[in-house]
């Protein structure tokens, strides 16, 4: 009775113990990579036009004009590839659906063969493949995993990923325009700001990769501080020749 309680309770914490984050959704990527271009280009962009010595006034135009026209170029980026990614994968199962039609056998004998190039005994291999094979569908998503490396029923959202790079973008661009926004007409506040932002993207998204937070933080503010220095510098020297 013992051992039997033991078993169990080894088999709940196992369960417990044994999830995994979602390394397929459509979003992560584009949002991720969407809130970090906002964030560094317009802090990049907008400290180049203030190193010319502009009025504040310019440098909030600058950044209202990035915000706007980098959150529409990552949507329809975002969108085209995703898209076009998606008809790819569409056309490869359309062949593999064929396939599966016109010659069922010879897909299951490469079914089975499969199996048995993995360590399956022969006549396992061979009754598994035939099981599985019984159903269209299902032997249509086992081949695609299997030779494609991918679940049909999981494929990439143009739209999610075209909505999420556009939101993102847009948060993480807004951030250094926010303090000219509330009445500053200095360029320190939206560094501050912006830094503060990419930390904070980088501490977030190591939540969901499991890295380190303060390592995470500290690389994205080191890689946005050092856009927004040499840009910066740009704009000084750019100013002052053309001054």
């Amino acid at each position: 009775m013992a051992i039997i309680e033991t078993e169990a309770a080894l088999h709940e914490a196992h369960r417990d113990n044994h999830t995994h984050r979602d390394v397929t959704g459509g979003w992560l990527r584009p949002a991720v990579f969407g809130a970090m271009d906002g964030l560094v280009s317009n802090l990049a962009l907008m400290t180049g036009v203030a190193g010319g010595a502009v009025s504040h006034r310019t440098v909030v135009i600058t950044g209202l004009a990035g915000l706007a026209a980098g959150a529409f170029s990552m949507a329809a980026g975002e969108y085209t590839s995703v898209a076009s990614q998606r008809e790819l994968v569409e056309a490869e199962l359309d062949v593999e659906r064929r396939e599966l039609r016109k010659h069922p056998k010879d897909e299951e004998r490469e079914l089975a063969a499969l199996y048995e190039s993995r360590g399956v005994e022969s006549k396992l291999a061979r009754e598994v493949a035939r099981q599985l094979s019984r159903d269209p569908d299902q032997a249509l998503e086992i081949h695609a995993r299997e030779e494609l490396g991918i679940d049909p029923a999981d494929l990439p959202s143009p739209g999610v990923a075209a909505v999420s790079s556009f939101g993102a973008f847009a948060l993480g661009a807004l951030l250094p325009v926010l303090p000219y926004l509330l009445g500053a007409t200095a360029l320190w506040p939206a560094v501050l700001i912006a830094l503060v932002g990419l930390f904070g993207c980088g501490a977030v998204v190591a939540r969901v990769t499991a890295r380190s937070w303060w390592f995470s933080g500290l690389r994205q503010l080191a890689l946005g501080g050092a856009a927004a220095g040499v840009t910066y510098a740009l704009g000084n020297l750019f100013g002052a020749a053309v001054g």
